[in-house]
């Protein structure tokens, strides 16, 4: 069978597969702890899943307009306005399924053979291959823990070219927990304010998992006039732990999001109609439920960077935000005979104390390993006993 092209171009998303791998080898028996996928361990909040039942129960589960219900654009539109002080209307709003949806509608919709998209790396998976997806090239900004993984404004005027169409910002960054401040991101809107062929995408998913002393602020917050050619994309996933309801959006230029939607109406066409109703809830209901998961996030955080940092060659940088982990392991390749790189000291950790951890060049940072700590500390004390056991030999 002759396949195309473009999925040639595309690896399975690694954290995905990594994760699968090690369910599977979890029913096969093996005792393995998985701290590869970035999902909250906590359920979804009541109030939500029974906002989800009621819609069903009330017959709820027709198709809805492709762009999702005027009731959760609108709390979009608010939530937006609250959190954020940015406004929109309902023409400007584009509800997906999950936040990788909105980013791959994005990408079909403005670019094209030739275009290059900046990508600060380390990275999120997804966004190089969504990009090739659309025949565009993706230039990449290595910013390391020498630097805390944030770019410098130096080097972004350096990447942008005539041929960029796009520039992302993560921040909260999926996978280093990396925070920019207002100051940065003004740094960094500065330079954009030179190339006004630039569309800026800001990816907001990990906003609410924040503990840093100055309150979330994304590059349009810090620089209001970029209002024009910036789009928004967040979603339910991790503020409310509603991976699986699978509802992502963006907010941005009219043009731009009605592009989007006909990329959209061509392929799922609506989100789920009960997962609409369930993130309406989310949005317009007591925000009080994010608190005790934030809590033991950071909790977490505290108790996984400290035990990281005390294995031998590890040396992690603590976050201000997201559910991960992502320490500079290059010593501890050195030390072990037959390791090469990251990817193989990842599976030596797997078949050796059968804990899963991603490859940090899966995110553009080889030399380097992601742990999440979305799970139980239980989880995290047994996982971190293994690998202290395992390098201290």
């Amino acid at each position: 069978m002759k396949l195309s092209q473009r999925v040639g171009r595309i690896q399975p998303s690694p954290t995905l597969a990594i994760t699968s791998r090690a369910k599977a080898l979890r029913a096969a028996g093996r005792d393995i702890i998985v701290l590869a996928a970035g999902e909250p361990d906590f359920d979804t909040p009541d109030h939500i899943k029974q906002a989800g039942i009621d819609a069903i129960l009330q017959g709820d589960t027709k198709y809805t307009a492709v762009d999702g219900t005027p009731v959760l654009k609108q709390a979009i539109i608010d939530k937006l306005h609250r959190d954020n002080g940015l406004d929109y209307t309902q023409d400007q709003i584009l509800v997906s399924v999950g936040g990788k949806h909105s980013f791959f509608n994005l990408a079909q919709a403005m670019l094209n053979s030739g275009d290059e998209v900046v990508i600060p790396a380390p990275y999120w998976v997804s966004y190089p291959d969504i990009v090739q997806l659309a025949d565009a090239q993706a230039v990449f900004i290595h910013a390391g823990i020498d630097q805390g993984f944030k770019i410098t404004p130096e080097q972004l005027d350096a990447a942008i070219t005539t041929n960029t169409r796009l520039v992302v910002i993560n921040s909260p960054s999926n996978p280093t927990g990396s925070v920019y401040s207002r100051g940065e991101l003004e740094a960094l809107g500065n330079v954009l304010h030179k190339h006004p062929q630039v569309i800026i995408a800001t990816d907001d998913m990990y906003e609410h998992i924040l503990w840093a002393d100055e309150p979330f602020c994304n590059i349009l917050m810090a620089c209001p006039d970029l209002y024009d050619r910036s789009i928004v994309l967040n979603g339910v996933s991790k503020a409310y732990s509603m991976t699986g309801w699978r509802i992502g959006y963006a907010a941005g230029p009219k043009e731009l999001i009605g592009a989007m939607k006909k990329i959209q109406s061509q392929c799922t066409s609506n989100p789920a109609s009960m997962a609409q109703a369930a993130a309406v809830t989310a949005l317009n209901g007591d925000q009080s439920c994010m608190g005790p998961m934030l809590a033991a996030f950071r909790e977490r955080h505290n108790r996984v960077v400290a035990r990281l940092n005390n294995i031998p060659g590890f040396h992690c940088l603590p976050s201000l935000g997201t559910f991960y982990a992502f320490p500079l392991v290059r010593d501890a390749i050195s030390r072990q005979p037959n390791i090469n790189n990251d990817v193989e000291l990842a599976e030596y950790i797997l078949n050796k104390i059968e804990v899963a951890l991603v490859p940090g060049s899966a995110f553009g940072a080889e030399s380097h390993l992601r742990l999440s700590y979305a799970t139980s500390m239980e989880q995290l004390n047994t996982a971190l006993d293994r690998m202290e056991t395992l390098f201290a030999t």
